[in-house]
């Protein structure tokens, strides 16, 4: 069976499966007499921007030792997803470089300006670590 949308005189719209042989008019939930409408356009599948310049292979072993078809492939679809990030600018990733992706940092790669796990000590005011001379 079909699914049709329907419209009463009160403006309540929805869905309704019905025969096709079943006619053109159906009781609404308010009472009145509905109609069947056009439907509204409905896209199937999802949206897939693609993945962004983080999740892209960052070392030769990465690209299958230089896979022509593969590095094609992703030229293509880095390609794809530049134009996407220029039209769509909350796609756009961490530019900064990756200083390191590898052992501990491969589920959150280091970047440049990124600070040390581990490290507590920062450097936001001034002092010096040799030793204090008094004058």
């Amino acid at each position: 069976m079909p699914l049709y949308d329907y419209r009463c005189a009160a403006g309540h719209r929805f869905e309704a499966m019905a025969p096709i042989a079943a006619g053109d008019r159906r009781p609404c939930a308010c009472g009145a007499e509905a109609v069947k409408v056009p439907s509204r356009i409905s896209l199937a599948g999802q949206a897939d921007p693609g993945r962004p310049m983080e999740l892209m292979p960052q070392t030769w072993r990465g690209t299958y030792e230089g896979n022509r078809e593969y590095l094609g492939q992703l030229r293509r679809e880095w390609g794809a997803r530049q134009k996407l990030e220029e039209k769509h600018e909350e796609l756009r990733g961490d530019r900064r470089p990756i200083l390191a992706h590898e052992g501990r940092y491969h589920g959150a790669p280091l970047r440049a300006g990124d600070p040390l796990p581990g490290s507590t000590h920062t450097h936001s005011h001034t002092h010096s670590h040799g030793p204090e001379t008094t004058t």
